[in-house]
């Protein structure tokens, strides 16, 4: 019995071109060619739990199917949208019937694993565990954020990757060709409509073939299907860009690096790229706003007053208008000299207060509105900066009693920090001098 096909005409293209073994399946030959980990793996016979992350459309599904075949193992699929710990206890009952009157083992899929809550996940932690069942669970999303750390021990991960030109040209070739697939009304689709396709596919086998399918049914048997008829199907066709998940993360990461890297080229590469997958641009802006202070800070004090004018600008007049002033703030920053001691700083400051407590603040440095304050000595042998000479007070101390005087900000030799850095060291030079430093008690 075919496991795929039930009714091939009223299939779809891409689960009529479903492959019917290994050999058949198209992309992550960096899992199965021959000597990779995974077909090793399953020609010894070591069949395990495992979690296939990639995106939609590489064959997630699929490739769980082959294996139950290859290994001649009972195949029962959940989808986590749909099901609960009913369903999975039902699939239990069907692999221990399996595994009893028949000897074979149950391969359990659960399609979009991460839907499920901690204690859905946890249901399954002991039938894997006994081996009643091997789970194979198919996620787009990070593992490590969305999966229990129980589930993930006892699963290895595969990580499964967008198709490339050759597996998706591949992809056309078969439909084209095959009888199950168009093959009977051979059609032709040229290079330039092809591109156009994987353009829209953007990685995506099942999309591909979808909108290959859409286009058959607008030409001619033995016609072409040609860039304008792809150009009217496809329209604005956007680029895969998940608005929570890894791909967003992925690319404002992209963003980010390009930007403290100081390529303005591959910072505006990843901000057309996020805003031509649908991304808010105001998203963007905030974010560029943290990369003013985080990779720019003092070194360049101007960037963040750009960064702020440029999402008041995102915001007023939205877009195509905004984004260009977001883009000049993206350049900027690429450009501009880099600094993360403020950042750096910072983050130790608030380590350290953490670390040390609710330490008081010294009487010199409170303030004293009121009669009983001053009586109790608070703002005593506070000195005025202004009343000092270059209105500097050498040798004051502004730390608790209880720690020592710190250095969190540590300037670095480039743009305006070079200059705030000789004045921190002339600083440092008159405090070691002074005869009024303040001593801990």
């Amino acid at each position: 019995m075919d496991l795929f096909r039930s009714d091939p005409v009223a299939q779809p293209l891409a689960a009529r071109l479903r492959p019917s073994n290994l050999d058949e399946y198209v992309g992550q030959e960096h899992l199965l060619a021959r000597g990779k980990p995974l077909r090793e793996a399953l020609e010894a016979g070591a069949l395990h739990s495992m979690i296939f992350w990639g995106p939609p459309g590489v064959g997630k599904t699929t490739l769980a199917r082959l294996l139950a075949q290859f290994c001649d193992a009972h195949f029962e699929t959940v989808s986590a949208v749909l099901a609960g710990v009913k369903e999975i206890r039902h699939a239990v009952d069907i692999a221990k019937q399996q595994a009893g009157q028949y000897g074979r083992r149950t391969i359990l899929f659960v399609d979009e694993v991460h839907r499920f809550n901690k204690s859905q996940q946890d249901a399954f932690l002991p039938y894997v565990e006994d081996g009643t069942l091997i789970f194979i669970g198919a996620t787009t999303e990070n593992p490590s954020f969305e999966l229990n750390n129980a589930l993930l021990s006892r699963a290895r991960v595969y990580v499964l990757k967008s198709l490339d030109e050759a597996a998706l040209r591949k992809l056309v070739n078969r439909a084209l060709s095959e009888e199950r697939g168009l093959g009977k009304r051979q059609l032709r689709v040229g290079d330039e409509a092809f591109q156009m396709l994987m353009a829209a596919a953007d990685g995506d086998g099942r999309r591909m073939l979808n909108f290959l399918e859409n286009a058959s049914d607008l030409a001619e048997d033995g016609g072409e299907i040609g860039v304008e008829l792809l150009q009217s199907l496809l329209g604005d066709s956007r680029r895969r860009f998940d608005k929570g998940g890894e791909a967003f993360y992925d690319q404002i990461s992209a963003l980010h690096k390009s930007v403290r890297g100081s390529n303005p080229d591959g910072a505006l590469y990843w901000f057309a790229r996020m805003l031509d997958g649908g991304c808010d641009p105001l998203y963007i802006a905030r974010r560029v706003v943290r990369m003013a202070s985080e990779d720019i800070g003092n070194a360049d004090p101007r960037a963040l007053s750009l960064c702020l004018a440029a999402w008041d600008v995102q915001e007023r007049l939205g877009s195509p208008e905004g984004e260009l002033a977001v883009a000049q703030a993206i350049t900027y920053l690429a450009c501009a000299p880099k600094s993360n001691a403020v950042y750096m700083g910072f983050k130790t400051a608030l380590r350290e207060a953490g670390e040390h407590g609710s330490l008081e603040v010294p009487l010199h440095l409170r303030n004293a509105p009121t009669k009983l304050m001053k009586q109790l000595g608070y703002g005593d042998e506070y000195r005025y900066a202004h009343d000092e000479p270059d209105a500097y007070a050498a040798g004051e101390d502004y730390f608790p009693d209880n720690l020592a005087p710190r250095h969190y900000y540590q300037p670095v030799p480039r743009g305006l920090e070079l200059k705030i850095g000789e004045k921190l060291r002339h600083l440092a030079e008159l405090d070691r001098n002074s005869p009024r430093q303040r001593r801990k008690p």
